[in-house]
């Protein structure tokens, strides 16, 4: 199955320049646990995560009112194609160990895939357990 038929189309994104505060308040509003990080070419910077915000900002003691996204966003973030095959985004999250994938199409973000929108999908039960397993258990492959 391709990720296009499995992908959450509709994303709720942020940008770099945008505060913690707000992030937070996203990810409560849309029940969500990451937001990708993209500038005003639409293109993707980062991911943030609820996790980001408590390690990177609010442990951290920083203001979540006055720290930028951008200062607490992951970079570098592992994405898959539209086209790709659900075998390689299961994949991808093992190596990566995440659970949420962007689906980027010329580098924009166009939907995003969970670990769970892998799970619905029975043709690839195995696989998504496989990830899920080896995210839980922080392996990764070399």
């Amino acid at each position: 199955m391709l990720i296009r038929d499995m992908m959450s189309p509709n994303v709720v994104s942020i940008t770099p320049e945008e505060s913690a505060a707000l992030a937070a308040r996203l990810l409560y509003r849309h029940n969500i646990g990451s937001l990708p990080v993209c500038g005003g070419d639409g293109r993707l910077r980062g991911m943030l995560t609820d996790r980001d915000i408590v390690l990177r900002c609010v442990a951290a003691e920083s203001d979540p009112a006055t720290t930028q996204v951008k200062e607490i966003m992951t970079k570098g973030i592992v994405s898959v194609s539209p086209n790709d095959d659900a075998r390689v985004a299961t994949r991808l999250m093992a190596e990566a160990q995440v659970r949420r994938l962007p689906v980027l199409s010329d580098g924009k973000v166009v939907g995003m895939v969970s670990l769970g929108d892998l799970a619905k999908t029975r043709a690839h039960d195995m696989e998504a357990s496989k990830a899920l397993s080896e995210i839980s258990t922080n392996i990764k492959k070399k």
